[in-house]
C-alpha cells in the first residue's frame, strides 16, 4: 500500500488507475455487516413462555422476549432498488409493502440499526400481492416503479409516496426495467405472457409487445451503451436481442454452442446473417445483466449455469464457473456485476445469489473468490395476513452501491444485510468487541477475585523477613 501510494505520489500510477486498484483492493475485502440492522417497526408475536421461562433459541423463531427480533419485512422482502445518489434504498415486502430508507442516516459507523424514512403498507402500496421488483427513475430520485404478482406496473413519487400512474399488464409481472441512457421512457416488462411488454411512461400506455419468445419471461434487461437495445430470458431456455425501433424488434438469439459469433457492421449483428434458433440455457433463463460498458451480457437459468455472452458477437465466452451454483426458484434472479468503470480491465467482480450465501467470482474466468455465508437459520418463520409460515431462507435481492460502498441484499426471512468492505485490522477489532460484549459477568468478577488472592500472596511474601545463615 506505501508503494502504491508512493508511485501515484510520484505520478507513476495516474489518478484513475489508483482508485480502480483501491477500488479493486475494497471489492476482495467485502465481508458480511450484521452490525447494521434494518428495522420496518413491526412488532414480534412472542410465543407463550414455557415452564422453564425458556423462549427457545435466538436466531429461531422462538426469541425470548428480553431479544425481540427486528424486521425489515415481516413477511419476507422480496425487491430492493436504489437511486441514483446512491444514498436512497427502496424495499419491497411479500405483504406488498415498501419502505424507503435513507442511508446516509449513519455515514461511517459500524454499528446503527436503521428507520424506515417512509412506509406505504399494503393498502397505502395500492398493490394486492407481493412485490416482485422495484426501480427508481434513472436520471433522479423523484420517482420509482414498483411492480406485483397482482399484474400491476405502478409508478409513485417519492416523496408524497402516491400513485402516479397504474398499469394493469393482466398478467404476473417477473420483473421491469428501464433503460440507464436512453431519452425515451419505455419500461421493459418481463410477465407471464410469451410477449415482452413495452411500456411507455410519457403517453402512459402499453405501446406494443415483442414475440418471440414461447412461454413466460423472467428477466429483462437494457444495454447500458445503446438505447435502444435491450435483451430478455424465458422458461424457453432463450436469451434473445431485440431493437426497438424495428418492427419486429428482435435481432437474434444467443446461442450457447456457437462460441464465434456473428460479427456485423454496427457491432450488434444486425447487418449480418441472424440467429433465430438455438438454446441459451438448457432450462429457464431467469438471471439477466449487462456489465457497466455495455460489451457482455450475463445470464443465469434453472440449469445451474452462468454464461457470460460477447454482446458486439453474440458469442459465448465460454467461461465456467463451477458446480457450485443453486438456481431453480421460479422468479427474477439479481445478478450484479461490480462497475466496469471502477476496477482494473477485465477484472469485473460478480455477486452470485446463490440462496443462503452469496457468492464472488471473476467474472471472465469464472474463478470463484469468495463465499459470504447468509447468518441465520435455513427455515425461517415468517408472518403475514394469513398467519404465521416457515419459509427457506434465501437471498431475494441485491444491489451495489457507489463506488466501493459495499452491496446489500433481501432476504425471505424478512432482512435486508449489508455486505460492506473491511480490512483485516477493522475485522479484529470488531471480533474483540464482540467477545467483549459476550463474556460474562460473572468470568469477569471471578478473574478479579483471583487476582486479588494473586496481589494478596505476594505481598505476604514481601513482608516475610528473610535472613541467610
Amino acid at each position: 500500500m506505501n508503494q502504491l501510494l508512493f508511485e501515484r505520489s510520484t505520478g507513476a500510477v495516474s489518478a484513475q488507475a489508483f482508485a480502480r486498484l483501491q477500488t479493486s483492493r475494497f471489492v476482495q475485502a467485502i465481508q458480511p455487516a450484521p452490525r447494521l440492522r434494518f428495522d420496518g417497526g413491526e412488532k414480534e408475536v412472542l410465543p407463550e413462555a414455557d415452564g422453564n421461562g425458556d423462549g427457545g433459541d435466538d436466531d429461531g423463531p422462538s426469541a425470548p422476549a428480553s431479544r425481540p427480533k427486528i424486521w425489515a419485512h415481516q413477511a419476507g422482502a422480496n425487491a430492493l432498488a436504489i437511486d441514483v445518489d446512491n444514498r436512497l434504498l427502496l424495499s419491497g415486502g411479500v405483504d406488498s409493502s415498501i419502505k424507503l430508507w435513507n442511508l446516509e442516516e449513519c455515514p461511517n459507523v459500524a454499528e446503527h440499526t436503521f428507520k424506515p424514512a417512509a412506509a406505504l403498507s399494503r393498502k397505502a402500496s395500492a398493490h394486492r400481492f407481493g412485490i416482485t421488483h422495484l426501480s427508481f427513475y434513472p436520471f433522479d430520485s423523484k420517482a420509482f416503479l414498483s411492480s406485483s404478482y397482482d399484474h400491476h406496473l405502478k409508478l409513485f413519487a417519492t416523496e408524497t409516496q402516491t400513485v402516479s400512474a397504474d398499469f394493469d399488464l393482466n398478467s404476473i409481472i417477473y420483473t421491469h426495467a428501464l433503460s440507464p441512457i436512453a431519452s425515451h421512457l419505455l419500461v421493459a416488462c418481463a410477465t407471464q405472457h410469451q410477449t415482452l411488454r413495452l411500456v411507455d411512461l410519457r403517453s402512459g400506455s402499453s405501446t406494443h409487445s415483442l414475440a418471440g419468445h414461447q412461454g413466460a419471461l423472467l428477466s429483462t434487461a437494457w444495454s447500458p451503451r445503446l438505447e435502444h437495445v435491450l435483451a430478455s430470458g424465458g422458461i424457453d431456455g432463450t436469451v434473445r436481442l431485440w431493437d426497438v425501433r424495428k418492427s419486429s424488434g428482435a435481432l437474434g438469439i444467443l446461442d450457447m454452442e456457437d462460441s464465434t459469433g456473428i460479427v456485423g457492421t454496427d457491432g450488434m449483428g444486425r447487418s449480418a446473417r441472424s440467429r433465430n434458433v438455438g438454446k441459451s440455457h438448457s432450462a429457464a433463463v431467469n438471471g439477466l445483466t449487462w456489465t457497466g460498458d455495455g460489451c457482455y451480457i450475463i445470464s443465469a437459468g434453472h440449469d445451474n449455469r452462468v454464461r457470460v455472452w460477447d454482446a458486439a458477437t453474440g458469442s459465448n465466452t465460454l467461461a465456467s464457473f463451477g458446480p457450485t451454483l443453486k438456481n431453480s426458484h421460479l422468479s427474477n434472479l439479481p445478478l450484479i456485476v461490480c462497475p466496469t468503470s471502477s476496477v482494473t480491465p477485465k477484472n469485473e467482480v460478480l455477486f452470485y445469489p446463490n440462496e443462503k450465501e452469496l457468492l464472488m467470482f471473476e467474472l471472465h474466468q469464472g474463478r470463484l473468490l469468495k463465499r459470504l455465508k447468509v447468518p441465520g437459520p435455513n427455515i425461517a418463520a415468517v408472518r403475514s395476513r394469513n398467519g404465521e409460515r416457515n419459509v427457506k431462507n434465501r437471498i431475494t435481492g441485491v444491489l451495489w452501491r457507489g463506488q466501493a460502498d459495499g452491496v446489500y441484499s433481501s432476504h425471505s426471512d424478512g432482512q435486508i444485510r449489508a455486505w460492506l468492505p473491511k480490512t483485516a485490522e477493522e475485522m479484529a477489532i470488531e471480533r474483540e468487541e464482540d467477545d467483549t460484549k459476550k463474556r460474562p459477568v460473572d468470568d469477569t468478577e471471578e478473574e478479579q477475585r483471583k487476582r486479588q488472592v494473586l496481589d494478596n500472596v505476594y505481598r505476604d511474601l514481601t513482608r516475610q523477613k528473610i535472613s541467610f545463615g
